[in-house]
């Protein structure tokens, strides 16, 4: 893993009114690494998540992702990064080449540069038998790959994937997590928040965060020798037992 870092937050704090979503968080990403970023709901992972996404302004803090400045080059935050939310975001009425060439074309891609990572990435993925299939169509596995492939259709340096793998079954968990993998050995930098705690054990780190701020920061073999358990939930559960607030 090399040393340099594409993600760093110093202090990054976020009010709303007299509501502190995040308050003084301070953490590193390395480049190519796998980042889990953990907490339950209402802990502050997505006002944070979108802070360094470039869509929401620190109220105090600084953070720099892929070597820009969130609050002053929040546009070239979002040119350098790929982004996969909670929520399927591809366009059902559209073909898997349709949504391909459109995300493509986004993200400022040649037709020649689309057209060939299209063949190659409905090739990887096993879906060149639904090139021309609507979305809408896919079961939500094969629907999540996709989404995922499109968040990195650009070879962006970091990609940031909110709760992934929500209602998909485990074994095209695992596929997924495997795309996770190849991402990362190509030196893209995930960053990733879970609900399954057996994922959390694949990260090269894990962050886990309570009541707006971060409440440990380590490898999951790390975090389980600090808090004395065998698993990432018991290492959860811990911290989570401490929360004040809820979602």
């Amino acid at each position: 893993m090399k040393d340099n870092y594409v993600i760093i937050a110093e202090g990054l704090t976020k009010r709303f009114g007299d509501f502190t979503a995040t308050e003084h968080i301070t953490f590193s990403v390395h480049e190519g690494e796998i980042f889990g970023f953990l907490g339950a709901n209402g802990a502050g992972k997505t006002t944070a998540m979108r802070m360094l996404c470039g869509l929401s302004r620190p109220t105090e803090g600084h953070a720099t992702v892929a070597g820009f400045d969130v609050y002053r080059q929040a546009e070239e935050v979002k040119k350098n990064i790929g982004y996969m939310s909670q929520k399927f975001s591809l366009y059902d009425d559209l073909t898997v080449y349709e949504n391909l060439r459109l995300f493509g074309g986004i993200y400022g891609m040649s037709g020649k540069a689309i057209r060939e990572k299209c063949d190659l990435l409905l090739s990887e993925l096993g879906f060149s038998a639904e090139r021309n299939a609507r979305v809408a169509s896919l079961p939500l596995g094969w629907k999540q790959k996709l989404a995922f492939s499109l968040s990195i259709f650009h070879e962006p340096k970091i990609v940031f994937l909110d709760e992934p793998t929500g209602g998909v079954d485990p074994v095209t968990r695992r596929q997924f997590w495997e795309l996770i993998y190849r991402a990362a050995d190509r030196g893209i930098t995930v960053f990733v928040t879970t609900h399954y705690m057996d994922e959390a054990e694949y990260c090269d780190r894990v962050s886990i965060m309570v009541d707006g701020k971060i409440e440990a920061l380590d490898s999951p073999a790390g975090l389980k020798r600090t808090f004395g358990v065998q698993s990432m939930y018991d290492v959860f559960l811990a911290l989570a037992r401490k929360a004040k607030r809820g979602d």
